[in-house]
């Protein structure tokens, strides 16, 4: 044998070793040497990671209300126009927001109308103004098309970080968390081994929209009715109605009331640094929420409770009143949440301000539960068909092939183990459709093999000697086999980068799959035949 076919063993052997040691010698604790069938058991299921099909667990799809986010940022330009216009004097009517994207600014004095021009060309320049239709002396601000799509982005961006935080935050094991392709503003949601996603599903779309408002009037109202009644049927400017909870000793003495508070908040949850909880003082065996604010945030709220001190404000949590305690002083970089929280509840609401507040509400558009039963099933379903379909195709190769087949048959395993080994070291998820892929594979191993051998006919029966027409068999089929592996790992990485989950698990195996074949069918099998041919006598015929 000469030096350079040992040296292509030798590459192929520590391809082997690197292959095995990636599959059975690490666990999640790191490299382990394998001293019995149980820990070699244990170390493929800890480097093998299964997908939620297969492990079994939740499948949710969210959509993200873009629009209400979209209209919180309108009511932040109405309280910042209502600020500049009261400092510059410029004087006008009403303001009130039209909808998600559009101001609409009444009775604008003709003599201070240039100065509110300049002011909202200057300091408000993600809204476009426009004459008010059907208005004397009104204005129209419109959002602009493409401030909108920047803030839908930043939002579902938002969205993503703030649910992946959550979710790593209750300590489930390997989540995906992903945009589903399908809408701009749907996400996808996975959580392997998670039978009952109750508790997930509550701290995902918990808003975690926290708010500090202080009361337009000190009254709460059994209705809507009657606190538009108070008030002689029109809200005060600036302000707006919020459902709660009358406050009493006993929590099932409480009765929902309604109160009038200021539409621009003192702070909000992006304004924390921290949450814990904490037993209540107030009320034994239940638990508050101790949080702490930003140095930003403090330096506004220390003022505010000062010169407020004997007014109520109100602590809104996702748009409802928790409590409307009465200022008795100044507050800088901490306060307390109160409501009667049970620990569990208490811990969910810390999480969810540690982790931020969701710039929107969400709505569950799909939920489904994969038991680990049926996915058990499923990985024996899909084992045995990847165990037959090798054995149905290494029989074929033998039969139609004789010792060459055997050739194709070791190239075949090799694909396979460089294939579970790649998905091992990289941390891959093999999903059922992953599992579709390796079987894939295996026809796509299978047709570089008939491509190589039934060119190496071809060239026996124009009378080659073996090693000529193994040689001439081998570059003839190159070509083909690079043009049809190429081909199809486009379309796998097409599949990868537009689809989701268990697409991308096709994908990803099949790719592998692949790049892993052309090593096998072209460098593998070639060393293997010149080996035989190495032993071969001049006058004997190549078993092919």
């Amino acid at each position: 044998m000469s030096s350079q076919l040992t040296w292509k063993f030798v590459l192929i052997l520590i391809v082997i070793l690197v292959c095995l040691f990636g599959i059975f010698g690490m666990n999640q604790n790191g490299p382990t040497f394998p001293t019995s069938g149980a820990v070699l058991k244990q170390n493929l299921a800890d480097r093998i990671r299964l997908g939620l099909d297969l492990r079994g667990g939740s499948h949710l799809v969210l959509q993200v209300q873009v629009e209400e986010a979209i209209g919180q940022r309108c009511d932040q330009a109405i309280d910042q126009l209502h600020k500049q216009i009261r400092d510059k004097k410029i004087i006008t009517g009403e303001i009130r927001r039209v909808d998600d994207s559009h101001i609409l600014v009444r009775d604008v004095d003709p003599n201070t109308s240039g100065a509110f021009r300049d002011l909202v060309n200057n300091q408000f320049t993600d809204w476009s103004l426009s004459p008010a239709a059907g208005e004397q002396n009104g204005y129209l601000l419109t959002m602009k098309p493409s401030v909108m799509a920047d803030f839908g982005k930043d939002a579902m961006d938002q969205s993503i970080e703030v649910i992946t935080r959550r979710i790593n935050a209750l300590g489930l094991t390997e989540p995906t968390i992903a945009f589903t392709g399908r809408g701009a503003d749907e996400i996808l949601v996975e959580l392997p081994g998670e039978g009952d996603p109750t508790r997930a599903k509550s701290v995902i779309q918990a808003g975690g929209q926290l708010q500090y408002n202080l009361l337009a009037d000190d009254q709460t109202y059994p209705s809507q009715i009657a606190a538009l009644a108070a008030h002689g049927g029109v809200l005060p400017p600036g302000s707006m109605i919020v459902p709660g909870s009358s406050e009493a000793a006993v929590p099932s003495d409480q009765q929902q009331v309604y109160y009038i508070l200021d539409r621009a908040p003192i702070i909000t949850g992006q304004d924390m640094r921290g949450a814990t909880p904490e037993p209540s003082t107030s009320y034994p065996g239940q638990y508050d929420v101790k949080f702490t604010l930003s140095t930003a945030a403090a330096a506004r709220f220390g003022p505010f409770t000062e010169s407020n001190i004997g007014h109520r404000m109100a602590i809104v949590l996702d748009s409802k009143v928790h409590t409307a305690p009465t200022i008795q002083g100044r507050i800088d970089d901490s306060g307390v949440i109160t409501g009667n929280f049970s620990q569990q509840s208490a811990q969910d609401l810390s999480l969810v301000l540690r982790a931020g507040a969701l710039p929107a509400s969400i709505k569950y558009l799909e939920e489904r539960t994969v038991g680990p039963s049926l996915g058990a099933d499923s990985i024996r379903a899909g084992v045995r068909a990847s165990l037959g379909s090798i054995i149905v195709v290494m029989i074929f190769l033998v039969i139609y092939y004789r010792l060459s087949g055997v050739n194709a048959v070791v190239a075949l395993i090799l694909n396979l183990l460089i294939l579970v080994a790649f998905m091992a070291y990289v941390g891959a998820v093999l999903t059922l459709p992953g599992i579709a892929g390796v079987i894939l594979t295996i026809g796509m191993g299978v047709d570089s093999n008939v491509l190589v051998f039934e060119r190496i006919r071809e060239e026996l029966r124009a009378g080659k000697a073996p090693a000529a027409a193994v040689e001439v068999g081998f570059d003839r089929a190159f070509l083909t086999i690079i043009d049809t592996h190429v081909t199809t790992i486009v379309s796998a990485v097409f599949l990868f980068l537009f689809g989701t989950g268990p697409v991308r698990g096709f994908a990803i195996t099949l790719v592998i799959g692949l790049i892993a074949n052309v090593f096998t069918s072209i460098y593998v099998s070639r060393a293997i035949f010149d080996f035989h041919l190495s032993r071969m006598d001049r006058q004997e015929q190549l078993s092919i």
